[in-house]
């Protein structure tokens, strides 16, 4: 398993026995620090992964919306032609009348 980011395990022990700690204690500490920071950190692989996850779904979403959007501009279609029809009929009856 790779490290999500680089930890100079080294630096912090030496940082921690000058301020008091014992060796041991330092090298526990940097070991469970290593291991936080690697199991919460997300890794390029992590972040590409979502990243293809979210690209599928607005695909998905984009597709629907897409087709609601044509599903939407035949029933405008429709109506919009039985009104012509309508209103066509409406004035030959009127100006017969007339």
């Amino acid at each position: 398993m790779s490290e999500a980011i680089a930890f100079d395990t080294h630096r912090f022990v030496k940082n921690l026995t000058e301020s008091g700690f014992t060796e041991q204690q330092a090298e526990a500490l940097a070991k469970e620090q290593v291991q936080l920071l690697n199991s919460n950190l997300a890794t390029k692989v992590d972040l590409q992964t979502v990243k293809a996850d979210l690209e599928a779904k607005i695909e998905t979403v984009k597709a629907g919306l897409e087709a609601k959007i044509e599903a939407s501009k035949v029933d405008l279609l429709k109506w919009m032609v039985t009104a012509m029809v309508a209103q066509g009929t409406l004035i030959v009856a009127l100006v017969k009348l007339l």
